[in-house]
């Protein structure tokens, strides 16, 4: 018996490789599989504007990278005791301005070189929702626990979504011009907004996502939002909020994400090197035995041996993981 929808993923014709360079902004699931790549050694870096949930401020976040903002101090704000910013999640916040707008300007300086060199952009979009500052209608990224009352909230239109999208990847494209973007929609449910105006909500972003990838090569979707709604269907794959994926569900988009979207080179070594990941982390119950440290030496020199076949691997926290528990 069938117990559940399975439905078949596209396989990216040029797929993600340990030597290429990936930039992912977004919501909250952009860091569960930006932490995952991470985890397994791809060269990531993951939301420098902290999490961004509406595809106008992930447009205009790849803007200020493209145009080399550097943020100064009236670009912040002061609530509560701290300085924020508009553009940026809370995460940045912080009671010394200069300290505030030294971590953006690092993580601006970061993203630019990134993105002007990048292989791979991965785009997660949560919420067709944008809330503006009623003074000067102004995008804001995070409402910093500000008053609801000084905002307005809007649902985006498909073609204004398109329309940030489509001006934004032209410049891209024009000053890098391998990259690839690879769309998701996040399965977050944001039901806060209310359940029919999250489905509408997410209704529009799908529609604006399959518009550009219908319309530019080297633009792609992968399902991570059905996977979770149509594939797996079961509130035991979310968490005790029912609205975020638990553990078991981004295990499995995962899966998916290397069956479908890893080069088949790259899947091998993810199984090396998960692996050596689990002899590093293993805690034997003399580690001081001969045994052992045979064991260490053995794992450290196969370390040195995938360094040397792949230098794009940055392993060296595992080789001090490993030295660490030799005598």
């Amino acid at each position: 018996m069938q117990f559940h929808l399975s439905f078949p993923v596209d396989t990216l014709e040029n797929a993600i490789q340990h030597s290429d360079k990936l930039l992912l902004m977004g919501s909250c699931f952009a860091e569960e599989i930006g932490g995952k790549l991470e985890a397994n050694y791809f060269d990531t870096l993951i939301n420098p504007h902290g999490i961004l949930f509406n595809p106008l401020s992930i447009t205009h976040a790849l803007t200020t990278y493209l145009d080399g903002k550097v943020y100064a101090k009236n670009d912040l704000f002061l609530h509560d005791d701290l300085w924020h910013s508009w553009d940026h999640h809370s995460r940045f916040s912080g009671t010394d301005p200069e300290q505030v707008l030294g971590e953006i300007n690092r993580h601006q300086q970061q993203a630019a070189a990134q993105l002007e060199n990048a292989d791979w952009l991965i785009l997660t979009l949560g919420s067709a929702y944008a809330y503006h500052l009623k003074e000067g209608n102004r995008l804001v990224a995070n409402n910093h626990k500000v008053a609801g009352a000084n905002f307005y909230k809007r649902l985006c239109s498909a073609e204004e979504i398109i329309t940030s999208l489509d001006n934004v990847m032209h410049r891209l494209f024009f000053r890098n011009r391998k990259v690839n973007i690879l769309f998701t929609v996040s399965p977050v449910r944001y039901i806060r907004d209310g359940v029919v105006e999250n489905n509408l909500s997410k209704a529009v972003l799908l529609q604006a996502v399959h518009h550009l990838v219908n319309k530019f090569a080297r633009l792609y979707y992968f399902p991570a939002y059905e996977l979770v709604i149509d594939d797996l269907r079961d509130y035991r794959f979310y968490k005790e909020d029912m609205v975020h994926p638990n553990e078991q569900a981004i295990d499995y988009v995962w899966g998916k994400v290397v069956e479908h979207c890893i080069h088949p080179q790259s899947q091998l070594l993810l199984k090396q090197l998960t692996e050596l990941n689990k002899a590093a982390a293993h805690r034997p119950f003399n580690p001081d035995s001969v045994r052992h440290q045979q064991f260490v030496a053995s794992q450290l020199e196969k370390v040195r041996k995938l360094m040397q076949e792949h230098p794009e691997l940055q392993l060296h926290k595992l080789v001090q993981q490993l030295q660490s528990q030799q005598l």
